[in-house]
């Protein structure tokens, strides 16, 4: 595995300085990469400085840790694309623990196809980033140093192939999805039904964006197969050139059991406000409501469920063009004492977080 990684980070590496001696107009192959180092203080201080089985992403408290390391190579023309990434951190460690190991440190890997001479429209296929959401495991992508409850708990990435339309005007995306499950490079054993999505979004202008998003699917084997259904909406909208706004909500559906041809719910909501402060600053407000009752997604084995509050406000200075440091604090309050605390259960769970991020 070692020695497959070293590999493949070398053709990555020989790649760029390929890119680099061609004409960077006329060379359709670039070369990018990322990395966000973090250190996390929480106030509930864990024994094992592992954060909430919840968290997957800024997963560990009390230590200075790598989140997110990727390389990545792409290759973009007129009628072909395709993106090779490999990373590592510890998201990679949290959302890639159910994959083969050869798979652990694949951030992204996909090829696509433009199958219309006079229109927008693309095939792709392989591993690439979630259609559900507004937040990205890339943080300089999100308006939040860490990731919402609901982020971390909807797909980062899916596996899969999609078609995909893009207006003419550009006001207009509409992708239909066939995956291998929720978040699943590799279908999950005995699970013989693929899973589907939907995602629409518009865009009237610069300043606004509507998303509608769905998942139907399981992520369960045949002899337990509980069918789910995912509805994702959010908008986005930069009132003032100093305040944006993102609102999300989300509705999720899934089967009790096989025999029972009822439903579980859950529901999120989520609001954010960015405050940009300079040319340098800027500030983010945000609050959060997540009701898993049933455990669909978040299982506590408490009487109400994962039904949990959340509100957090962050700093960000960008130090240089593609430096950027954050610090935040952020607060989770729940209906059942789903935290510990010194070796107790508790309703509640405070930290800080610091993170400082390269792009290039």
């Amino acid at each position: 595995m070692k020695s497959y990684l070293v590999k493949l980070l070398a053709l990555l590496l020989s790649t760029s300085v390929f890119a680099q001696e061609e004409d960077s107009k006329s060379s359709p192959i670039t070369f990018s990469g990322y990395l966000e180092t973090y250190y996390v203080y929480d106030f509930n201080e864990p024994e094992n400085n592992i954060r909430p089985p919840f968290v997957y992403s800024f997963n560990r408290h009390n230590e200075v840790s790598l989140n997110l390391g990727f390389l990545k190579a792409s290759y973009n023309t007129e009628k072909v694309r395709a993106n090779l990434a490999l990373m590592t951190g510890t998201y990679a460690h949290a959302n890639m623990a159910n994959e083969p190991d050869v798979f652990k440190n694949i951030f992204e890997a996909n090829a696509g196809a433009k199958i219309s001479s006079a229109k927008n429209l693309w095939i792709d296929a392989g591993i690439f980033a979630s259609h559900i959401g507004f937040e990205s495991a890339i943080g300089k992508d999100s308006w939040n140093l860490t990731r919402s409850i609901f982020a971390d708990n909807t797909p980062y990435f899916e596996t899969g192939a999609k078609i995909s339309y893009t207006t003419e005007n550009e006001k207009w995306f509409l992708a239909g999805l066939f995956l291998n499950g929720w978040q699943r490079i590799e279908r999950v054993d005995g699970n013989s039904l693929p899973s589907f999505g939907t995602q629409l979004t518009y865009k009237p202008n610069s300043s606004m964006t509507f998303n509608y998003s769905t998942f139907i699917g399981t992520d369960k084997p045949d002899s337990a197969r509980l069918m789910r259904f995912y509805n994702n909406v959010y908008w986005i909208y930069q009132f003032h050139e100093k305040i944006g706004f993102t609102l999300g909500v989300d509705y999720g559906l899934e089967e009790p059991s096989v025999e029972n041809t009822s439903v579980n719910k859950l529901y999120v909501l989520e609001a954010i406000f960015r405050f940009t402060l300079s040319a340098k600053a800027s500030m983010d407000v945000r609050g959060e409501y997540y009701s898993d009752e049933h455990g669909i997604l978040i299982s506590t084995g408490t009487p109400n469920g994962f039904k949990t509050t959340g509100i957090s406000t962050n700093v960000d200075f960008k130090i240089h063009d593609n430096v950027l440091w954050r610090t935040e604090i952020r607060s989770f309050i729940s209906k059942d004492e789903i935290f510990v605390k010194n070796g107790e259960p508790v309703n509640d769970n405070m930290f800080i977080t610091t993170s400082l991020s390269v792009d290039f």
